[in-house]
């Protein structure tokens, strides 16, 4: 079964997309999403200076802060990641320690 996308995932999915110059049509399939709710992200976007839309190619554009947000959102997802195998790992040996402990 599949997780759903929370708000950063979908805003790192259209950004990715972005990095490529394309048009709505194409963040909206790559992206994966409904025309609504890339509607909601392109103005969430546009207007936070992430990407830019640029009027004669009909094209959006990654930003210098569309960039930081990717770069910082792997760096996030990564270490994300890690702390959860270890936090599985530990769960784990309390699971091994509960059972030691049982008189069963």
């Amino acid at each position: 079964m599949r997780n759903y996308r929370d708000r950063l995932d979908i805003i790192a999915d259209i950004l990715k997309v972005t990095k490529r110059n394309p048009k709505k049509t194409q963040i909206m399939y790559q992206a994966n999403l409904s025309y609504k709710v890339l509607q909601k992200y392109l103005g969430t976007l546009t207007k936070s200076a992430m990407i830019n839309f640029q009027e004669g190619s009909h094209c959006y554009i990654l930003t210098a802060k569309g960039q930081t947000f990717l770069d910082t959102y792997q760096y996030y997802t990564q270490s994300n990641n890690e702390i959860n195998k270890q936090l599985n790992a530990l769960l784990i040996r309390k699971n091994v320690l509960n059972k030691l402990c049982s008189t069963e």
